[in-house]
């Protein structure tokens, strides 16, 4: 217990850094952005929206707006995907490089968010929560995530609930140093090439899905 109690603090006192330095160094980066975004679309730079935090906290999340607007009234279960017609073209850009979440670092500044931990959902998606999936929100969400390095919206919501739970019910540092490396793969190659290359096995299910969604997208 007190071992877990000590790697939440060191987590915590991780966040602070690396956002710190990611915030420093990535600011022209962001500036660039924020005039592509202007320049291209109407609408304002950041899109921010009420998700459910530790406990079910309420929080605004902070992303570079990737969509037209009106397009954040967005069909329940309905994912959005590299060829949505809803997504700006220099959108569809921040989201494959992953950019457009890099506000988030406030968040996890704030103590909103953590650098890894399950995604934050809409609220509206806690309709659906059972005592089991409620387990994701007894640790703050995260930028990125086991489910987001394991195949993402390549995969079922379900098995990316399995995901998020397993985080929760295993976190350790080591786990999310293993997590983040896998983002930079993620970045650089996309969320599909990881669809059958999980960090953890959930169950064999998952994994027959996951190889059957690789083999399509190879095609």
């Amino acid at each position: 217990m007190e071992g877990r109690k000590f790697q939440r603090s060191t987590k915590r006192m991780i966040d602070i850094v690396v956002s710190l330095i990611v915030l420093l160094v990535f600011l022209p980066l962001w500036v660039i952005a924020a005039l592509l975004i202007k320049a291209t679309s109407k609408g304002p730079v950041f899109f921010l929206q009420d998700r459910p935090g530790l406990n079910k906290q309420i929080f605004k999340v902070y992303k570079f707006r990737t969509m037209k607007p009106g397009s954040e009234r967005m069909v329940k279960g309905q994912e959005v995907l590299k060829d949505d017609d809803r997504v700006t073209t220099i959108g569809k850009l921040l989201r494959r490089t992953k950019v457009d979440e890099m506000p988030q670092v406030l968040n996890v500044l704030k103590g909103d968010m953590s650098l890894v931990g399950p995604r934050p959902e809409r609220i509206a998606s806690l309709a659906d929560y059972d005592d089991e999936i409620s387990k994701r929100l007894i640790m703050r969400p995260g930028m990125t995530g086991l489910a987001q390095v394991s195949g993402n919206i390549y995969i079922p919501l379900e098995d990316r609930y399995k995901f998020d739970i397993y985080y929760v019910e295993n976190f350790s540092i080591l786990l999310d140093i293993k997590i983040i490396l896998r983002t930079v793969g993620v970045v650089l190659l996309g969320e599909n090439r990881y669809v059958n290359k999980c960090l953890v096995e959930i169950n064999q299910g998952a994994k027959e899905v996951a190889a059957t969604i690789e083999e399509t997208y190879s095609k």
